[in-house]
């Protein structure tokens, strides 16, 4: 277990602030809609939780959870629970906590939009977009941010660091000290 802690990449108070103005902007776009959340599990629950508190909507809530298949055929992704609600006609809002390569949410939307929502969009926490492989369209970004392996608020490191009130920069030896 790693005793040291990540360094600060986002600090907690900047990642409120965003997540506030973000909120705002969903409330905007979304007045009057039929609108599903969707959070992808597991990283994005923390981002979900503090976002939708601030959106002053009515809206459903539901989750989606995949796994990539290991092995040689890159970017296949297998669905390991599904989401309960259904969309059709709906707008749905997918909350995730980072687009890096882009192959599972390229998939994630696509499902969506096949099942006939009336609109699909995509609020990610932050935007890794050196590490990009696929298009994805991201309507509502956090942070956009280097191509840095990065822990806390959801995201993990062999399950560690998840809680975490800020983003975190894990260096090669699995610490945050360089």
């Amino acid at each position: 277990m790693q005793s040291k802690r990540p360094r600060a990449l986002i600090s907690q108070e900047d990642l409120q602030r965003r997540i506030g103005e973000l909120a705002k902007e969903i409330e905007r776009d979304y007045r009057g809609a039929d609108l599903i959340v969707v959070g992808v599990l597991k990283g994005s629950v923390f981002f979900l939780v503090d976002l939708l508190q601030q959106v002053d909507l009515p809206l459903a809530v539901d989750f989606f959870q995949t796994s990539s298949y290991s092995g040689t055929h890159r970017g296949e992704v297998r669905v390991v629970k599904d989401i309960d609600l259904p969309i059709r006609g709906r707008h749905v809002l997918l909350v995730e906590d980072i687009v890096d390569t882009g192959y599972t949410l390229r998939t994630i939307l696509d499902l969506l939009r096949f099942r006939g929502a009336a609109s699909v969009k995509l609020c990610a926490l932050l935007d890794k977009e050196e590490a990009r492989e696929v298009e994805v369209p991201i309507d509502y970004c956090g942070f956009p941010i280097e191509n840095l392996f990065v822990v806390g608020y959801g995201l993990d490191y062999e399950d560690l660091y998840r809680n975490l009130p800020y983003i975190g920069v894990l260096d090669d030896d699995g610490d945050g000290e360089a």
